[in-house]
């Protein structure tokens, strides 16, 4: 049962990782996102900028101890979802490199948004 919240919270990791690139897109479908997509661009701005470690992660270890497993057993999870969000490489180097991208990405995104809003 541990596993399964495990491997539920890494699908969760994901996806809040992607709302954290991509999020603000969903502005041009329903423009209330911006209040939650925010705060969560911020917190993941902030993850990688001092190397902290999400509390999802935590999670996900607790879940994985509890288990009594010391890795995620999905093959699917393990080759695509783990190494997408724990890459091996990563290091502060990269992770400020990720950050700047971040940065400029959803400024681009927020300009496009501003852009549509003085339209209007």
């Amino acid at each position: 049962m541990y596993a399964l919240f495990a491997n539920l919270t890494l699908i969760t990791h994901f996806i809040f990782i992607l709302f954290v690139i991509f999020g603000g897109l969903l502005f041009f479908i329903f423009s209330k996102i911006i209040y939650i997509h925010l705060p969560a661009l911020i917190w993941g701005i902030y993850i990688e900028l001092t190397s902290s470690i999400c509390p999802l992660t935590y999670l996900e270890n607790w879940f994985l101890y509890r288990g009594g497993l010391t890795t995620y057993s999905g093959n699917f999870l393990n080759k695509y979802l783990y190494t997408i969000i724990y890459p091996e490489y990563l290091n502060t180097d990269i992770q400020i490199y990720l950050s700047i991208t971040l940065i400029v990405f959803n400024i681009f995104i927020y300009g496009l948004i501003l852009k549509n809003l003085n339209r209007k």
